[in-house]
Formats: C-alpha cells, structure tokens, sequence
C-alpha cells in the first residue's frame, strides 16, 4: 500500500468521530447554523430589507424571508454583479458558479470563502467514509480521474467566474494533485468532445484507480476509451477501484456503464450542487446519503403536493417524515436565503437524517392531471427492463402529447437504446403498467379512456448528445431533463432526428 492509503484510515477514523457530533444531534446542528446565518446576514441590503434585526427564530424567518428562485434574487445578483459589495453576504462572493437554467438563462450563483471549503471538505469526507467503512483506501494510491468542467474562470462585476466543478479543481488538496487527471491544460479545452479525445490519449497508459463524474459523460468517455483500444475498460485499468458520481439517478446508466467496464466495481452517489453540498452516499450497502447538516446550509423541506400553494408549510429537519416528497430549500452561508434549488428530496431515515433525490419540482408531467416525477418514470423503465434484460438504455426523457392527430392523447417516451428490446411493443406495454403501478392518477386516467398508454419513440444513436450539443450543454455538469410538461425539448430532439 502506497503512503496517501496507508494514511487515509486513521484520518477517516478521526473524522467520522468529529462527523457524530453532528449525526446524532442534526437539530442542534441546524439550529446553530440557523442562528449563525442570520448573525452575519444582518449587516447586508438583503438583512435590511427582510428585517433580520428582528427574527429570533423559524416562525419570524418564515413570515420575513419568502422562499425564492433564481428569478426571485436576480435583483440582488444583478447588483453585485454591478460591483456592489454586502448585498446578499458580507463582502463580495470569491466566485460566481455559473449554471445553465431552463427559464432563467444563465444563473450566477455565489460562493463565498466562508461556503467554499465546505464543497471541498464534503467531497474529501464522502472518500473518508467509504475508507472508514471498508478499512481500505487503496484507490488513493493511483491516478484520480475528475472529469469537469473547464477551470479557466472570467470575471464578473470582479467575482471570478466559472463551473463549479472548474472552480473546485483550484481548491483540489496539494497531497491529491500529484496524481490528479487530467492535467490543466487539458481540463481546459472547452469543447467537450475534442476534451474527450484528448483525456482518452493522455490516460492510456495510466494507472487509474478512480473516476468521478456524471455518469453519462462517463460512458461518452468510455466509449472513446473501448473504441480506442478495443478492450473492456478494466483491461485497460486494472487497478480501477472506485467511481463517484452525482448530478442524475444512476439506476438508467448503471448497467452498461459496469458491462462497459467489465465487471462492477464499489461507487459512490454525491449530491452537491453550486448552491452547497448537501448529501454523500456513507454505506454502500445503502443507496440513501446522509444529510450533511453541519455545512453551512440551514434546510427548510415543503412538502411537494403542496409547493405551489399559496402560504405552503416550511418543515425544519425535526419535522419531517419518511415516505414524503419535499421540495428542498436551503439558506446558506453564501448568501442564499429560503432559496428553493429545485429538487425533491424523499427521506427514508431519520436517525441518521438520510435522503434520496427524487426528481425536480418543475419537472414533472401534469398535462392531465397525473403529476408524475422522475422518480416515477426511472423507478417504472427500472422494472421494465428486468422482463427484458437485453435492453440497454443510452438515455431518455418523456412529454405529454395532448391532441395527436389520431387516437386518445398519451405519454411519449423518447429513448436512445443503445440494445432495443426484441418485441418493442411488449415493452412499451410493461413499461406503461408498470408507470400505472407507480402513479394512482396515471393509471385512472388510462383505465377511464382518457389517456391511451404511453407510445415509445425510439431515437438513433447520439441523438441526446446532438440535442445536449446544439443547446450548447454538452458535458460538464448538464443533464437531461428526464421529464417535461411541454412539448420543447421533444420536438427538438425530434426535429433533429428528421
């Protein structure tokens, strides 16, 4: 064993202690960050405006401090983009991680030195965990593999600029970089496919023994390296140990990602995103992550069936149940205040607090009153596949098609097979029951003749990846929209196909 293995164990040990103050008592925790939180948000335009002298607890935050979107603190961010300091947080943010939305255009989120360790640490300690639990940190032994986004940052109103994943590669610890790839010049290259290349000529050869990245953009990259070679990715990486991942579900990419590398290897889910770093998967005999509630972020979770409401319950971490979808809101040591992120969480333990990620507020089809979530749909293309498991699955998204020019409105789902089923059809009617078995309101829809089932649309090879491209959204940290309530994204993808 090399000296960074040998030495990560009792670190482990040392940390995982430290971490129990805070897993045993996650209320406690919240409620010191709450109260920390409002402390130094006082003295900025945002305190002012929201009456900060004068909360003393959730009730008072709840009636001062609205929950926001993006949209909701564009003005504040447009001031400091302006160069105003003390708008949101003390100061300036040391960066903007700059995220592409779906209706606000390019979003500027602020990091600030206070919130930045924290994305760094999170990430060590999601390592640390795996050691500490396995008693075995040899992956930290050979070359790291981080596929990112481009470290080069510009700057805005004097905030430096970029990626978050770019941004965090500046941060990465000195004791990592020796054997960190790829190197910076070729972390650099915008275009991600010709960034691709260039990773599959500078890592043959290497010893990699971790990969870490959206797992789509990984098996871009594996299929470069096996198309390159023309062997399984574990011929070419014998020591490969690890792979970390966030960003999606990886339950759709889970099987040809390990058949492309040859046999399964131990992963490990993140959950991080610009506005903080919220959860890491700590047992691999657990698909659930731990809350990381001691991290700069103070939570509030509103219940999804009722997050459109007008005045809907903001929960604090003592008061959630397992079982229930919430949306997830965060107020952070960045300057993010009741800020809604977008995402459903569901919690399947409250001792410790740990979550899984269930889809994305606004993503979700309604056109008929169904309201089904990407948890739905993922957990229903899951149970199809295992009546037919030749089926490899590339990617796919789904959208209501509401009056077709013959028979009943329905779902249509758009999917890349990389192996399509033997009987298409049988497939489609699986993956419909299986969708009903899932969602009550779907089924009585289809079982009153109001919907007929839902209609596959096989796309050709690359198809998402011409879609992500002609977004200019390929690679880095972008993903798919599993699901739509609208007809944008599924025309486009058709329209290329023509």
């Amino acid at each position: 064993m090399g000296i960074r293995s040998v030495l990560s164990r009792p670190l482990s040990k040392w940390i995982w202690s430290k971490h129990q103050q805070w897993v045993t008592e996650p209320g406690h925790a919240q409620s010191k960050w709450f109260l920390n939180l409002i402390r130094k948000g006082s003295g900025t335009q945002f305190g002012a405006d929201h009456g900060f002298a004068d909360i003393k607890d959730h009730r008072d935050y709840i009636r001062q401090v609205p929950v926001r979107d993006y949209e909701g603190l564009r003005d504040y961010i447009e001031l400091i983009k302006s160069g105003k300091s003390n708008v949101l947080w003390p100061g300036k943010p040391a960066y903007f991680a700059k995220t592409s939305g779906t209706t606000s255009g390019t979003k500027y989120i602020p990091v600030s030195r206070e919130s930045m360790p924290f994305h760094i640490s999170a990430a060590r300690d999601a390592l640390l965990a795996y050691i500490f639990e396995k008693s075995d940190g040899r992956f930290l032994d050979g070359k790291l593999m981080f596929l990112s986004g481009s470290p080069t940052l510009e700057e805005v109103g004097g905030v430096l600029t970029g990626r978050l994943s770019g941004i965090v590669n500046h941060h990465v610890p000195g004791y990592l970089r020796s054997n960190q790839l790829p190197d910076y010049q070729t972390n650099c290259i915008e275009d991600w496919e010709e960034k691709l290349k260039a990773i599959v000529k500078l890592t043959l050869g290497q010893d990699l023994s971790l990969i870490s990245g959206i797992p789509p953009w990984v098996q871009m990259y594996f299929d470069q390296l096996i198309e390159k070679t023309s062997k399984p990715v574990i011929d070419v990486f014998p020591n490969l140990q690890m792979f970390v991942y966030g960003g999606v579900n990886f339950e759709p990419y889970r099987k040809r990602l390990f058949e492309s590398i040859g046999r399964q290897i131990p992963s490990i889910e993140t959950y991080p995103a610009s506005e903080g770093f919220i959860a890491f998967q700590n047992q691999q005999e657990d698909p659930s992550l731990l809350l990381l509630a001691d991290q700069g972020i103070f939570f509030e979770f509103i219940p999804a069936d009722q997050y459109f409401s007008d005045q809907p319950p903001r929960l604090t971490i003592d008061e959630v149940k397992t079982g229930v979808n919430y949306a997830l809101v965060m107020s952070t040591n960045a300057g993010l205040w009741a800020y809604s992120i977008g995402d459903m969480v569901k919690f399947t333990s409250l001792s410790p607090y740990k979550i899984l990620v269930t889809g994305r507020i606004k993503h979700f089809i309604s056109a008929f009153g169904e309201h089904v979530i990407g948890e739905e749909v993922e957990k229903a293309m899951a149970m199809a596949r295992i009546d037919f498991p030749e089926v490899q699955v590339t990617e796919f998204s789904v959208a209501p098609v509401v009056n077709p020019s013959e028979g009943l409105s329905h779902h249509e789902w758009l999917i890349e097979f990389e192996i399509p089923p033997h009987d298409l059809m049988a497939f489609s009617a699986q993956l419909d029951l299986s969708l009903r078995s899932f969602n009550s309101y779907y089924d009585d829809l289809i079982t009153g003749n109001i919907l007929c089932p839902l209609k596959v649309k096989p796309l050709s090879k690359g198809a998402f990846v011409r879609y992500m491209k002609s977004q200019g959204k390929l690679g880095g940290q972008n993903k798919v929209p599993r699901l739509s309530n609208d007809r944008v994204l599924a025309d486009s993808l058709l329209r290329l196909e023509e």
